[in-house]
Parts: C-alpha cells; structure tokens; sequence
C-alpha cells in the first residue's frame, strides 16, 4: 500500500496511491483506516511531506564509505559502536516538488539521499527482533546540511535545521518486505552523485529503532533519516537534486536563494 499526503480544494487530505489515483482517506493511516468515497485524479493534487513529525531523528556516518569521504570535515571520524543520532528540528521538512531555501551564498551546503523509516505505533525499548512491527512504511529523504557551520559547531543541530532542509516524500510505502535491500540513486541536475545499496549500512534499520527507543520514547509519525551512501556534495542555487529509492519512487527538489539574503 501506498499512502500520501495531499492538497485539494484547500484541504489537506490523506489517500492510497492506486496508479495514477488517490483514493482519500477519512483520518490518517496511524489509526482505523476508513476510505472515503473520493477518488481523484492524482495530477490534480499538491504532494505534501507525507507526514508532519512531532520529532525528526536523524543517523550520521552510518555507511563505511560516507565516513571515509567525511574525513575532511573530522579526520578523526571511525565507526562506532552504537549508531550516532541526533535531532533536527521539525521545521525543517517540506515536501515533494518544494524548493530548498539555502540559508547562505558562501557557505558549503550538501545533499544527502537517505531512506527513511516512518514510525507507526508507539515504542520504548523495543528489540531489533521487534522493532520493524513499528513502522509504519518507508519514504524518501534528502539530509541536506550546511557543513560550515557543522565544522564550526562540531554537532549537527543547527547546520541541518534549517527550514526546508530536510524534504521527504513524496508517498510512505507500507509494502516494503526487507529495508536492508533497496538500491538509492541521487542525481543533480540529471548527473549521478550517489548509489549504493540499504544492505550496506553499518546499522540497520530495525537496530537504529531498538537504538533510539532504548532512550526515548517513539511515537506515531516520527521519522528517522537513516544515513546516507558515499557520494554527497555541493548544492548550489538551481541545482535539481532526485532521490530514488526502489519501491517508494523519486524525491525531487530545487534550491534557491531566498532574494535579498547573504
């Protein structure tokens, strides 16, 4: 099943993804799912961020070849023992198609194509054995980071919070049977940055929920940046970034300058 989040006429609604048709929902798909007797033509609906999260995780260095390209932001980078995580503000997020506000025009700001996992029931201290039962689907992120002020800070909050760095979409799909095998693509404008593969994370989906629950509490919604593959690099102004995932579809976003603004 293929659920998205849309505009129409002024609302916002929730629907199933049939072909090229949304069949609305009443409510959302983290409670009784229940059909309206609405379908419409999906071409005539905005795609939105296909959730709003009450928190936005996010996982750093989590692909060996990722922190070999790092190294020039902290040569003393290694795999760890336990996933790095972190938070990243919930106004970040912007949907399918929205432009990337880049927040500088001399900072160095970067793509990151990423698969993200999206939390369907609550969860505490849940086992990797468990922990997918808790998803809800999967989408498509793109982790975009301002590495100026990351080198400057040396940690991720503000350089990755900006609004509108962190698009995600454009539909959750419920139907992934195993996320450890999915092939992601980024390219800038038609160019191949980034391809890799889920299997080669460090930290796999389901140990990165048993990770994060065994220190908070996750709730419906939330979503968790899961890291990106080698091959991330400069966004400049106009540049096109897509992200395809296998079995979700393709993340597209431009960036631009906000007019006026150094």
């Amino acid at each position: 099943m293929k659920f998205a989040r849309v505009a129409t006429d002024g609302q916002i609604y929730y629907g199933i993804v049939e072909g090229d048709t949304i069949q609305l929902i009443d409510g959302d798909p983290f409670g009784d799912l229940h059909l309206s007797r609405t379908s419409l033509p999906l071409a005539d609906c905005q795609l939105l961020a296909p959730v709003r999260p009450r928190h936005v995780y996010a996982v750093g260095l989590n692909y060996h070849a990722h922190i070999d390209e790092f190294k020039h932001i902290d040569p003393t980078r290694a795999a760890t023992e336990a996933p790095i995580t972190f938070l990243c503000a919930e106004t970040a997020i912007c949907g399918p198609s929205d432009d990337i506000i880049l927040d500088s025009r001399t900072d160095e700001i970067h793509y990151e194509g990423e698969l993200v996992a999206i939390i369907g029931k609550t969860c505490r201290s849940v086992s990797a054995a468990d922990a997918l039962n808790y998803v809800l689907g999967y989408t498509i992120g793109n982790d975009v980071s301002n590495r100026t002020q990351q080198r400057a800070d040396k940690q991720w909050l503000r350089a990755k919070s900006h609004p509108t760095y962190k698009p995600l979409g454009p539909i959750i799909a419920t139907d992934i049977p195993d996320p450890q095998q999915l092939h992601v693509t980024t390219t800038v404008n038609g160019e191949l940055r980034q391809q890799g593969n889920t299997s080669q994370m460090i930290f796999p989906v389901a140990s990165l929920i048993a990770h994060i629950s065994s220190f908070t509490t996750l709730q419906p919604g939330d979503v968790i940046y899961t890291g990106t593959p080698a091959g991330v690099g400069p966004l400049h102004a106009g540049d096109t970034v897509s992200i395809t995932i296998e079995g979700i579809g393709t993340l597209t976003n431009t960036a631009k300058y906000i007019e006026g603004k150094e």
